[in-house]
């Protein structure tokens, strides 16, 4: 074995460590994930007792709270893409299949809440499109097939609606977070305006006729 391939192996002391180390990390987060869904102003005292670690060790992962929010958010972000890709997006009419993807993203909101502090913490224009990236691509590709099939309106552009759509779920987050809606309230209202902006006639619902719900656009 060469220098190098010795230098570069970890010993078992290093691999065990490590292995602790990402033990510790993975019980903070998912301590984090189960208190902000109860309590999203806790602090990270909270979320070291929750976890069964001390406030150090927390900080020793995350350097403020602000980064475990994003390291929460990424964990929303996996459980997200991992439903989507579970609910068959592909099969039926697109209305059917984006309102499939709006409940999805909505069931995540009310189980974490603590995501709309994310619009107040600082974070880089990188981080926040590999987030919604998951969400717009496969809204897209929905709502061109959709137009397509005429079942949303031709105009404006698919981009534009993928940007309107994902505006109004965060307005409906915004409504509830502010306590000006309930959750169920704003749900009702979420749906409604999406299907107002798709072009979506008010008598079409989900296994409704689609295909002729936008006639005269």
């Amino acid at each position: 074995m060469s220098e190098s391939e010795t230098t570069a192996t970890p010993s078992a002391p290093q691999r065990r460590r490590r292995a602790d180390a990402e033990r510790s990390r993975s019980a903070v987060l998912d301590a984090a994930m189960r208190l902000l869904a109860e309590r999203p102003d806790a602090g990270m005292a909270s979320i070291a007792t929750a976890a069964g670690v001390t406030r150090q060790t927390v900080y020793a992962h995350f350097r403020t709270r602000d980064e475990l929010l994003e390291a929460v958010a990424d964990r929303v972000t996996d459980e997200a893409r991992a439903a989507m890709d579970a609910s068959e997006l592909e099969e039926g009419p697109a209305l059917d299949a984006l309102l499939r993807l709006q409940d999805i993203g909505w069931q995540l909101f009310t189980r974490h809440p603590v995501m709309l502090q994310l619009g107040a913490a600082p974070t880089s224009d990188e981080a926040d499109r590999a987030r919604h990236e998951p969400v717009a691509l496969r809204l897209g590709r929905l709502i061109e097939r959709g137009q397509a099939a005429g079942e949303f309106t031709a105009e404006p552009s698919a981009a534009w609606l993928v940007a309107a759509v994902v505006a109004l779920g965060h307005a409906a987050g915004n409504e509830v977070g502010a306590g000006r809606m309930t959750s169920d309230e704003a749900a009702v209202s979420l749906r409604a305006a999406t299907l107002g902006v798709l072009g979506v006639q008010p008598g079409v619902r989900q296994g409704g006729n689609a295909a002729t719900s936008c006639a005269g656009h």
